[in-house]
């Protein structure tokens, strides 16, 4: 029997899967995440043996499991491309055109460059129709609704990958069949490419129709609207691109996380190179947090956003709403590719509190304290801390935009007396943002829970940019 699961992990807005034939009992993993025991789990639910573990390409936004789940699973080969690759870990090379046989299907790999060099995406078809695929895994050459990125290697290669791009997406998917169904390795949300579909799978013949990525007559056409409407490229992804290159560490289990009494907690708190978040939700962080935490919530964005604020080197050390969510939460945030944990808070803020140690506030604005401030003449200076294309849909008047992604270093020119108010779509990136600040020594933060949608569900007015470039 025919077996394909589709593993989409929230957060990172990843997808991979697992594709087996239960009559042969072999079975292949294609992109697997950080954390690697799922496949096992549903290998073992179908009862077969995981053999090949396959790379599209050198991912950026998150640390590959590949070479994890083939030495946990002690069955599997990883394989990767030979194309202008630049793997630098033992691995099977796979040619453009070869192909794999499981038994009632085969998986034949096809170059499809410009997200990056050496990608390759995976055909799939029945064994005894072989030249007839029905599905196409594409990894980041082509999405729903969307396309890979060809920028993220840097302004010397966006030119070429644009081509190769524009070439793998009107010479090879649209040569497809309409009936073939796609397999992205990547959903909504994900920084690999713009706007992405909230389907996770699609077929060529909807793409062909919807698709705006398919839809330019020329090249020149096509490029201009690629590298001109990209999301901004994660400034932590050329770091991760280095780490699955090389290949990462071998995680056969989470890397260890010591409880830290509060004494403790705090004397490590103190030592060069540790970063300290918290990750309970943005009132709890506001009515009292640890003095120069950062607040990231533990939800499954916590991923993609502590790979933006930290370095790979920095040793966290973690506040937790209950010491029982340290594994879940470490999770999350391995994705991101950092292992090193200095320890977390035994007992949490209570117990931090029974200490008698000191505690910060953050201010928590609601939208129409911030509404009367503003219609008073008296409020503080706002900055919308969400992406671009949400700035220029529209944003509270009067605001300044300060992408919080970009924040690390944007804020040292910013006046650290003066006082600021920060909001996003809900209030998580805004959280993220003021206690940011508020650890560089911004004396008077304030944060706006609800953010943009409680702005908005007010009836409070709205500023475009568009309007603001007619004045």
């Amino acid at each position: 029997m025919f077996v394909l699961e589709t593993v989409l992990t929230d957060g990172i807005a990843q997808l991979s899967y697992l594709v087996g034939d239960t009559g042969t009992g072999k079975a292949a993993v294609i992109d697997p995440r950080t954390d690697v025991e799922i496949y096992e789990e549903l290998a073992r639910k179908h009862g077969v043996s995981i053999t090949h573990v396959f790379e599209t390409h050198i991912h950026a936004d998150f640390v590959s499991g590949a070479r994890s789940l083939a030495q946990r699973v002690g069955t599997a080969k990883v394989f990767v491309s030979d194309v202008q690759a630049n793997y630098q870990f033992d691995a099977e090379p796979v040619a453009d055109g070869q192909s794999f046989d499981f038994g009632s299907f085969m998986l034949t790999a096809r170059h499809t460059p410009g997200h990056t060099p050496e990608h390759m995406s995976f055909l799939l078809s029945e064994a005894k129709h072989a030249d007839t695929p029905w599905a196409v895994f594409t990894g980041d050459s082509l999405f729903v609704g969307s396309a890979g990125r060809p920028d993220l290697l840097g302004s010397g290669e966006t030119e070429q990958l644009a081509r190769s791009l524009y070439d793998t997406l009107y010479n090879f998917y649209l040569k497809l069949e309409d009936y073939v169904t796609i397999y992205p390795g990547h959903g909504a949300g994900s920084a690999c490419g713009a706007d992405i579909g909230d389907r996770l799978n699609s077929t060529v013949g909807y793409e062909r129709r919807t698709n705006k990525f398919l839809s330019f007559p020329d090249y020149e056409a096509f490029r201009e609207f690629v590298v001109g409407d990209a999301p901004p490229v994660p400034w932590h992804y050329p770091e991760l691109k280095k780490v699955n290159a090389k290949g990462p560490d071998i995680m056969d289990r989470l890397p260890t996380i010591p409880a830290l009494p509060p004494s403790e907690f705090r004397k490590v708190s103190r030592e060069p190179g540790v970063a300290l978040i918290d990750t309970r939700s943005m009132t709890a962080f506001g009515g009292g947090h640890v003095p120069g935490s950062i607040n990231i919530g533990s939800r499954p964005e916590m991923s993609a956003w502590v790979g933006q604020m930290f370095d790979l080197d920095q040793r966290l050390l973690l506040v937790l709403d209950d010491d029982e969510d340290a594994e879940r939460v470490q999770r999350l945030i391995v994705r991101s590719g950092h292992s090193q944990f200095a320890g977390y808070l035994a007992g949490g803020m209570k117990a931090w509190q029974s200490s008698g140690f000191p505690l910060e506030r953050l201010e928590q604005m609601p939208v129409h304290e911030l509404r009367d401030h503003q219609s008073n003449g008296t409020g503080p200076t706002i900055l919308d801390v969400r992406g671009p294309d949400e700035w220029e849909g529209g944003h509270v008047p009067g605001a300044e935009h300060c992408f919080v992604a970009d924040m690390r270093d944007r804020i040292n020119g910013l006046d650290k007396d003066q006082h600021y108010a920060t909001y996003c779509a809900s209030g998580y990136r805004a959280s993220i943002a003021s206690s940011l600040m508020q650890s560089r020594g911004f004396k008077h933060v304030s944060n706006v829970p609800g953010s943009w949608g409680a702005w908005t569900a007010a009836g409070y007015p709205v500023e475009k940019v568009k309007e603001l470039s007619h004045a």
